[in-house]
């Protein structure tokens, strides 16, 4: 498969999208690259995801992310990036989206955990689970509406400047990249963060998601996650093979401050077998509600 690398993504800038203009390359990940753009008729800055063809050449890839765009439209909720309109080029296919003025929670992870002070490396517990919360609604909505976003991490969730609000993002783009990684022998992206049915490539729904919310939950509260030091091919094989052994410790063996309560919602989240796991995101996110509003009493 063609990587990202290999492609002159600066040779996109000054691209016309319908009423569009790629104006900045502003990152870019294993199979895509987001850009900012100018819409002329609003007058307004825009993020563009963009998808090369090349990177998603299968059949079913190309058929997800088409089948995708019409009911991607119709999510609304304050937690998940408004997408304004999805399409393809003979090039590439794009989305185009609300700009959000912010930071990743991956930065924000990583610039705690180079605080000066220790007991700042760690976002406050109750900080944690708001934006947790806050995404597990997001998702439970997306599920409502049958849609499961299939590549939840750090990285794509947005927390922006004004509010400090959870943004989701890449819905959509997201299962049209798995599409293609299922359709082939690489790995697509980090394996920390998908359950042990994607990494079987079994059929996966709501408490996949779930499962990755889990896992970052985990590493917030943590500090870090307990895992192996090994190769992204041997964490797809651990997960597929043997589960149960991915992580190395409790959380609380990593971080005290961790109690059982909150350990057993973590561990609940993050089962191995889909079947073991909350039923669905909202039962998950009042799980944590209720600890939040337990441990404030206590």
């Amino acid at each position: 498969m063609a990587t990202i690398s290999s492609i002159d993504l600066l040779s996109y800038v000054g691209t016309t999208i319908g009423t569009v203009t790629l104006v900045k390359l502003l990152g870019q990940g294993s199979m895509g690259a987001v850009f900012i753009g100018y819409q002329t008729t609003l007058k307004r800055q825009v993020a563009v995801k963009i998808l090369p063809k090349s990177l998603a050449s299968s059949p079913n890839a190309q058929k997800m992310f088409r089948d995708e765009a019409e009911t991607i439209g119709i999510l609304n909720h304050p937690n998940i990036v408004p997408v304004y309109e999805m399409g393809e080029t003979s090039d590439f296919f794009f989305q185009i989206m609300q700009l959000i003025a912010g930071s990743d929670l991956r930065s924000i992870i990583v610039k705690a955990r180079k605080h000066p002070v220790p007991t700042k490396r760690i976002l406050p517990f109750s900080e944690t689970i708001h934006y947790i919360c806050q995404v597990l609604d997001a998702l439970d909505y997306a599920h409502d509406e049958g849609v499961v976003h299939q590549d939840i991490k750090p990285a794509n969730i947005l927390i922006d400047d004004r509010f400090k609000r959870p943004i989701v993002a890449d819905f959509g783009i997201a299962r049209t990249i798995w599409a293609e990684y299922s359709a082939s022998s690489s790995l697509f992206g980090t394996p920390l963060y998908i359950s042990p049915e994607q990494a079987a490539r079994t059929e996966t729904d709501g408490r996949t998601d779930m499962y990755s919310v889990g896992v970052i939950l985990m590493e917030m509260v943590a500090g870090l996650l307990p895992v192996r030091s090994e190769s992204p091919v041997d964490m797809i094989q651990r997960k597929k093979t043997d589960p149960d052994s991915f992580f190395t410790a409790r959380p609380s063996e990593v971080n005290p401050a961790v109690d059982r309560e909150l350990e057993s919602i973590i561990a609940t989240a993050t089962a191995s077998q889909p079947g073991n796991r909350f039923a669905d995101c909202l039962e998950f996110k009042v799980e944590l509600e209720t600890y939040i509003r337990t441990r404030s009493l206590n």
